[in-house]
């Protein structure tokens, strides 16, 4: 089934993050893919849509970086959920942009900051469970070129397993937004840039970079 959106399901309550969950991306970050999954928050107010521009705050930041993702969008309440069990709770897939201020990142200690900027979360125009999320291709295009280029088969930790794991944390209600993690590829945007999101078998995302307006 297509959804249209989180105008039609209800908008996330939070946007839990899973950094260095690709064997690649890992790697380029010179670290160890971790035992656990390296979770973080991103707000709500960072969503923007496929089309919308992706402000770059200039005022704090001087590298503003791209990571396409596979977002997975929370059906029910999940509490304690088993591995076996989390597939059911999955409501479907959509592509994001996980954009991340990449030197403010390097500066604190947490990601609040780097992460969280308005607009540091583009989302696709339909959330689908019509794929296979553990085996799908992701592209992350600027300006026409291709930057990233994977499958989800190369994630350290499963889709799954990243349900269970979160649910034991904290309560996973409907249209929750779990980003599953970047592959390796990442880089800087410039203003003007055009960026894409691409997941075979969803609608991907495409945002323009405009400078913050002081």
């Amino acid at each position: 089934m297509i959804y249209k959106g989180f105008s039609e399901i209800g908008y996330p309550t939070k946007i839990i993050a899973i950094g260095l969950n690709y064997h690649d991306h890992a790697e380029e970050m010179k670290k160890k893919p971790p035992a656990e999954p390296l979770m973080f928050l991103k707000p709500p107010s960072s969503l923007i849509a496929w089309n919308e521009d992706i402000i770059y705050p200039n005022h704090m930041s001087s590298r503003v970086d791209y990571e396409g993702e596979l977002g997975i969008v929370i059906k029910k309440e999940a509490k304690w959920v088993s591995v076996n069990e989390a597939q059911n709770y999955i409501l479907g897939g959509l592509c994001v942009n996980d954009v991340t201020a990449r030197d403010l990142q390097s500066l604190d200690i947490q990601f609040s900051r780097a992460k969280g900027f308005d607009t540091f979360c583009p989302v696709g125009p339909s959330v689908s469970d019509e794929i296979d999320y553990q085996n799908v291709k992701i592209k992350t295009i600027v300006n026409g070129e291709t930057k990233q280029e994977s499958s989800t088969s190369n994630m350290v930790h499963s889709v799954n397993f990243l349900i269970s794991f979160i649910s034991k944390i904290m309560t996973l209600n409907r249209g929750d937004l779990i980003l599953t993690g970047t592959p390796g590829g990442i880089g800087q945007l410039k203003d003007k840039d055009i960026v894409s999101v691409n997941i075979e078998g969803l609608e991907g995302t495409k945002n323009k970079v405009s400078l913050r307006i002081k």
